[in-house]
């Protein structure tokens, strides 16, 4: 397929004959796969957004039942803020490693973005253990409804980039640094770090706020 392109210089000059070059086609793999992601993600905010709303709506309704003061262990969730904010490090440092196709640096660093990943899941885990077992479950209340679903979206999404991260060591073991895979670690990379800001808000806004209401 051509399409009429006219030069600059023809443009003063009513008798220059057009010319044709070959259409540019459509974008490549990468760029395509690069807007599609951030969509992804953009969707990804957007749904949060919905899950904070509906909180900051419910947080006041506990019907009578324990509120956020009650529950919440800061100390235990500066723990868990901790260990994510250090997974985020760690993967950073595995994305460059992937760039420079350091393969034990890249097994080094996601080793250590997995093991922080998980005890931030197993520290969520035990809290919301406790909470139910202290007769504070989802269904006791509005407020504690709002709270499980904020907070477990956000633990089913860390749960689901750890199997991306093990998929993604997977491919790099028997496929070796191809673009394409470098292009998917790349995305894991970008998933896990909007993890950590999602998370840094859920903190801010939901352990701080409600611990001091």
């Amino acid at each position: 397929m051509t399409i009429a392109i006219v030069d600059q210089g023809a443009v003063s000059d009513p008798h220059a004959r057009p010319v044709y070059r070959p259409f540019p086609g459509p974008a490549s793999k990468r760029i395509v796969v690069g807007y599609g992601f951030w969509i992804f993600l953009l969707s990804d905010f957007i749904m949060f957004s919905a899950f904070f709303a509906a909180y900051a709506v419910l947080s006041g309704e506990t019907a009578g039942g324990p509120t956020g003061k009650q529950l919440f262990d800061l100390r235990t969730v500066a723990a868990e803020t901790g260990a994510l904010l250090a997974s985020s490090f760690t993967c950073g440092m595995s994305a460059l490693a992937v760039q420079t196709r350091q393969t034990g640096k890249v097994y080094a660093a996601s080793f250590f973005t997995f093991l922080f990943g998980a005890v931030f899941l197993g520290l969520e885990i035990s809290e919301f253990v406790r909470m139910v077992a202290e007769g504070a479950g989802p269904q006791r209340s509005a407020f504690l409804s709002s709270f499980f679903s904020v907070v477990g979206l956000h633990g089913l999404h860390v749960t689901a980039g750890l199997v991306w991260l093990t998929v993604m060591l997977g491919q790099i073991a028997t496929r070796g640094f191809i673009p394409t895979t470098m292009r998917r670690f790349l995305c894991f990379a970008l998933f896990w770090h909007a993890l950590d800001i999602i998370w840094v808000a859920l903190f801010s806004v939901v352990y701080l706020m409600g611990a001091a209401a």
